[in-house]
């Protein structure tokens, strides 16, 4: 996973910043070919994941939070990977533009700090219903602090019914 720090531009005016460079990212992390874009906007306390798409659709993200803040989190679910069951959690927000990439193999969510956050993110795969996965956003075992108490975290349905990672056969192998 890679967290990235682009570089901002500011005066009187506001700012400019490359918010994508297919040559810097490729110098960086490696050849990618983002192939579909993606948005949503929610208010505090949605909390979306963990995610995941399966073999042969698997997908590598990149994201990032354009308005307001998100805490935002990879976890490791590749059989057989020192760093299996273990997550790496980054706040991203409209004012450090930082941004975030999950490679395939990682199970992705994030939490809405702010009043309300619009999220952004680059997939390197097109969605397939048939492949969609997930473990427990809520999953105790995990140890993320997702910065929501409990009472106030929205979850979808379907987010209330993945699995948590000990019951979790997955189709990831390191």
């Amino acid at each position: 996973m890679f967290i990235i720090e682009p570089r901002i531009f500011e005066d009187s005016r506001g700012y400019f910043f490359e918010s994508f460079s297919q040559r810097e990212f490729e110098e960086k992390i490696g050849p990618i070919n983002f192939v579909q874009d993606n948005e949503s906007k929610s208010s505090y306390g949605v909390m979306r994941g963990l995610h995941f798409q399966r073999p042969p659709f698997t997908q590598s993200k990149l994201v990032r939070c354009v308005k307001g803040a998100v805490l935002d989190v990879a976890v490791d679910i590749r059989k057989g990977s020192p760093t299996y069951g273990q997550h790496v959690a980054v706040e991203l927000t409209e004012d450090n533009h930082r941004q975030f990439f999950i490679p395939k193999g990682f199970a992705h969510g994030f939490a809405v700090l702010s009043e309300t956050a619009v999220f952004q993110y680059k997939c390197d795969e097109f969605y397939h219903p048939e492949a969609d996965g997930g473990i427990s956003i809520l999953d105790e075992s995990l140890n993320i602090d997702w910065r929501i108490p409990t009472d106030k975290a929205i979850l979808s349905d379907k987010d209330t019914k993945h699995p948590l990672l000990k019951d979790f056969d997955s189709p990831f192998l390191l």
